[in-house]
């Protein structure tokens, strides 16, 4: 495949939800107009069952760089997911098994579909880190250690809070950014694409690129996807827009989303031009209703994912549901017999991930009879008769007895 040098393509790229570039924009700048086929990368970490909305922003970015030709390496981090990045933690990460690590990431390829393609002929690589970080020997581990000082590895805000608070750091996670580093030197790659929070570590990898392959790795780092509050859209806050989630779910999401949120919301999370956010910009200074400019995003979001069939229902079951305080149009239904727990019918139709979820939403009045309007205040109430339910802000479930 041929390389596209198109300037303004790759203008785009450069400042599009763009954080900071390193070592400068005009170093990459030249790389992608030289016509030279790169090798970039995006890693992730399967600390969780699903993509998120936070991880679309990179592999979108990722995705204008294997239409402009490039050749595109999306990392699962099965090794260092063990592990556990410390980044931005208060405390240290709980290990996950490796059980637990190869089943969070089942979906994440056909996640990642969305934005890349695989293949054999051009198409995006999966590779898997604990190839060979799980075959370094402790002489190869205390090599790499040598490239980096405590001096540098304290440089990070969240080790600096932790010894204020008097909390512990252990070494491990010192080693966390040079094994993150590390795969860099290992796929011999061009440049790293990832999160601003993960700065450190990727600068890390450029670090070791330079001290072992003496190579000048790039590393673009993008904007987040934050609330008012400065937290992370994400799973750890559980604040996060999953790409598991169906139409409705996505479109009620992003609806809940702060007015300050949305021209952010346009940049990153879709195809929208940078002319047309602009005018969409000016037309909220000009006063119109933020309401309309918000619901237009959740659609171009849903589409993404969906359709544009799908992200019109999704609308209309929206505005059913919300405004005109109805009921959406597709409501999951399950056959039970008389007496049986609305929390484990509600764990069956997927509308919680277990009876622990189902118990706070229950303690945080968020369950409710929707034909007599009452609250569910007991996490073990039994259903006795044919009833809708709404679980939770945006779902519904109608149990029918059989």
């Amino acid at each position: 495949m041929k390389i596209d040098t198109d300037p303004k393509k790759i203008e785009d790229f450069l400042t599009r939800g763009v954080e900071n570039v390193y070592p400068n924009t005009d170093f990459v700048r030249k790389l992608l107009l030289s016509g030279k086929k790169l090798k970039i990368y995006l890693g992730i970490d399967p600390t969780g069952p699903t993509l998120h909305m936070g991880h679309a922003i990179q592999l979108k970015k990722l995705g204008e760089l294997q239409k402009l030709g490039h050749e595109i390496i999306l990392l699962i981090g099965d090794f260092t997911a063990m592990i556990g990045d410390p980044t931005d933690k208060a405390a240290t990460r709980v290990p996950l098994t490796r059980k637990q690590v190869l089943n969070n990431c089942k979906l994440y390829k056909k996640q990642a579909s969305t934005f890349l393609k695989f293949g054999m002929f051009g198409g995006a690589k999966l590779k898997f880190n604990s190839k060979w970080l799980g075959s370094l020997k402790f002489g190869d581990v205390l090599n790499l250690a040598s490239k980096m000082s405590v001096q540098q590895m304290l440089e990070r805000d969240m080790f600096k809070k932790r010894m204020e608070a008097a909390k512990p750091i252990f070494i491990h996670e010192f080693m966390y950014p040079l094994m993150q580093g590390y795969d860099s030197v290992a796929m011999d790659v061009d440049g790293e694409i990832g999160g601003n929070d993960q700065t450190f570590n990727m600068l890390t990898g450029r670090n070791l690129m330079k001290e072992i392959s003496n190579k000048e790795k790039f590393v673009i780092t993008s904007r987040l996807l934050e609330d008012n509050n400065g937290k992370k859209m994400g799973k750890t806050d559980n604040n996060g827009v999953n790409l598991t989630d169906d139409a409705f779910e996505k479109f009620g999401k992003v609806m809940s989303w702060t007015d300050g949120m949305m021209m952010v919301g346009f940049e990153l999370c879709t195809y929208v031009s940078m002319e047309e956010i602009e005018k969409i910009r000016k037309e909220m200074a000009d006063g119109v209703n933020p309401r309309d400019i918000k619901v237009r995003l959740a659609k171009e979001i849903v589409t993404i994912y969906h359709s544009k069939g799908e992200a019109d229902k999704a609308e209309q079951n929206f505005a059913n549901t919300f405004k005109d305080g109805g009921l959406p149009e597709d409501i999951d239904e399950i056959t039970a017999v008389n007496g049986e727990l609305l929390s484990d019918l509600s764990v069956k139709a997927g509308l919680v991930k277990s009876k622990g979820e189902f118990r706070r939403l229950v303690l945080e009045k968020a369950v409710s009879n929707q034909e007599t309007g009452d609250k569910i205040n007991d996490p073990l109430f039994k259903v006795i008769s044919t009833t809708i339910f709404k679980i939770g802000k945006r779902r519904f479930l109608k149990v029918i007895i059989k």
